[in-house]
């Protein structure tokens, strides 16, 4: 199974120590393939660098710590889109998810769960947790 997580999961991981999601972290890198995409790469690294600069060393080592498949998220996208998303900066989000053929989004943002969509399924860090880990 192929999961992909959004930057709002790698900040509660990297700079709130949030044990839990570092958990799930670990079994995703265990169990699963794990897909870093380029924009969730250059967003965390801008929230880190903007809102936690002296982070932003110990940024590298985390990343470099997580065995991912890298992704490559286009800079262009097709006008239309098979899914609408009411806040337009998670669309590229979503159409990278879509692009990696990602069986699973893992997400805290709100915005996501009115998507509509057969694939990823989109799943919040708790319900990941709860179907994939209990």
């Amino acid at each position: 199974m192929r999961i992909m997580l959004d930057t709002n999961v790698y900040i509660s991981i990297f700079v709130f120590k949030s044990r839990r999601l570092g958990q799930m972290l670990n079994h995703i890198a265990l169990n699963y393939e794990l897909i870093m995409c380029s924009y969730v790469l250059d967003e965390l690294e801008e929230v880190v660098s903007e809102k936690f600069p002296e982070k932003l060393a110990a940024l590298d080592v985390f990343l470099t710590s997580i065995p991912f498949e890298y992704f490559y998220s286009p800079k262009t996208r097709p006008e239309s889109l098979d899914f609408s998303i009411r806040d337009k900066d998670d669309i590229d989000v979503l159409y990278s998810a879509v692009l990696s053929d990602a069986d699973i989004l893992v997400t805290g943002d709100k915005d996501f769960m009115d998507v509509e969509i057969e694939k990823p399924e989109i799943l919040t860090p708790a319900q990941f947790i709860e179907q994939h880990m209990n």
